[in-house]
């Protein structure tokens, strides 16, 4: 029975009591991809294999150790998606939005799944925001989507992160690369992990990305690719660190980072925090131009980026961030009795239809535990309804946390009341933000 009521290994739940601090993030994510023109889009859970393979690649550690694939009952080779752009590149091929006017920009919330060691920060199923833009080369498109990361980060509340960026170059600068590299880690062939070994003729680059402690020494002093740029690549790169400069973003050159997944090129990037251990990467991306046309599209220069939302939390919790506080209770309505609880009933509906948050009892509590009930879900207000003030038409309206009451009539009187106090509360509360914001 105990495997009936443990959530699998890598994976958690999201309580009702802790909901609220997802959504913050995700609402503040989306709307500010929004003020860039980034729009919602959702794609599905799982994706033919071959999607995966073909846009992540063959020689990765995703594709060869990580993903969820199984054959569903039609013998088609499926997978769990192991991130987002693949999806959300097929989704616009397929349905054609690449046709629309440029540049295409998306966003998306969605949970990913890799099998690998969960540790803090990282899981089997652990979830992501992302942006992706289609149709423009251009290194402002680079500095824009850096903005957009950057953006959300400071929105968040979030400081001591730091900006890392890199360039691998295009097909034409790797070649050589790649010549220097395999040259290079021939010397350690006989210390390299068996999968390296299988990489070295095929992608050697994926070495440097390779988590074994000794491939990782070796890899330390290998060459770096910003070393072989091509003339084109080192003019995009030189513009995107000067556009950056421009509008206040601070970065520091690290040529050591290539991203996990083969289909990036020139820009590549990651904000780094060093306040959560070993998974201090927390958000990634880069240039993809050639994804498009790899998944059948045409040729369609593009670029975005991911950031986990558990290491998000994560990091927010450890830097002591502020997470407002979700919507209370307005009002409880404590019935006695029969008649009161389907009167207590309508009062709710009408004080939901009129936009407030109202809960009555319905576990036929004692009038001792509702108000200790109330208590805990925080309410605002209570109102007692029994035989008396049914007959009277009138009520004792608390302020739960002043204690002071206040007799008010039933119906549009009490309506009017918890008006008056939540638009007086609301008033108080922008009052206050807005003096803030003036003493920055």
């Amino acid at each position: 029975m105990a495997i009936l009521t443990k959530a699998p290994r890598g994976t958690q739940d999201v309580l009702p009591s802790d909901s609220y601090r997802w959504q913050y993030i995700e609402k503040t994510a989306l709307d500010t991809a929004a003020q860039f023109g980034f729009q919602e889009t959702r794609f599905p859970t799982f994706e033919h294999s071959a999607l995966f393979t073909h846009s992540v690649g063959d020689t990765t550690d995703v594709v060869q150790k990580e993903m969820y694939s199984f054959q569903d009952k039609g013998g088609r080779d499926i997978t769990l998606r192991p991130e987002g752009t693949a999806g959300v590149v097929r989704s616009m091929i397929e349905h054609g939005t690449l046709n629309d006017a440029l540049p295409v920009r998306a966003s998306y919330v969605t949970s990913c799944f890799r099998y690998e060691k969960p540790q803090a920060g990282r899981l089997r199923e652990f979830h992501q925001f992302g942006i992706e833009m289609f149709g423009s080369a251009e290194p402002i498109a680079d500095v824009q989507v850096i903005a957009v990361a950057d953006r959300i980060f400071k929105n968040l509340g979030i400081s001591n992160i730091a900006l890392e960026i890199n360039s691998i170059g295009c097909p034409v600068c790797r070649a050589k690369y790649y010549e220097a590299l395999i040259s290079y880690f021939k010397g350690y062939s006989d210390k390299l992990c068996a999968t390296c070994l299988g990489r070295l003729e095929k992608n050697p680059m994926r070495i440097l990305d390779c988590k074994s402690p000794v491939c990782s020494d070796i890899a330390k002093d290998a060459p770096m690719v910003i070393d072989y740029l091509c003339e084109e690549c080192a003019e995009h790169f030189d513009k995107v660190k000067q556009m950056l400069q421009e509008i206040g973003i601070s970065y520091t050159v690290n040529p050591t980072i290539v991203r996990g997944l083969d289909y990036y090129r020139r820009t590549v990037f990651e904000f780094v925090s060093q306040n959560i251990g070993a998974q201090g990467t927390v958000c990634g991306g880069g240039r993809y131009d050639g994804l498009v046309e790899i998944l059948g599209g045409n040729p369609t220069p593009a670029l975005g980026f991911a950031m986990g939302l558990e290491r998000l939390l994560l990091l927010m919790d450890t830097l002591g961030c502020e997470f407002p506080q979700p919507k209370r209770c307005d009002i409880y309505i404590a019935p006695l009795g029969k008649e009161a609880t389907g009167k207590a009933n309508k009062m709710v509906m009408d004080l939901i239809e009129e936009g407030f948050a109202a809960q009555t009892d319905m576990v036929g509590r004692s009038l001792k535990a509702q108000m200790k009930y109330a208590d805990k879900i925080g309410a605002k207000f209570t109102v007692v309804l029994g035989e008396n003030e049914i007959q009277t038409g009138r009520v004792m309206l608390k302020n739960m946390q002043t204690g002071v009451s206040r007799e008010v009539c039933l119906g549009n009187d009490l309506l009017s009341a918890v008006y008056d106090i939540t638009v007086s509360e609301t008033i108080d509360q922008i009052t206050e933000e807005y003096s803030s914001l003036l003493g920055k």
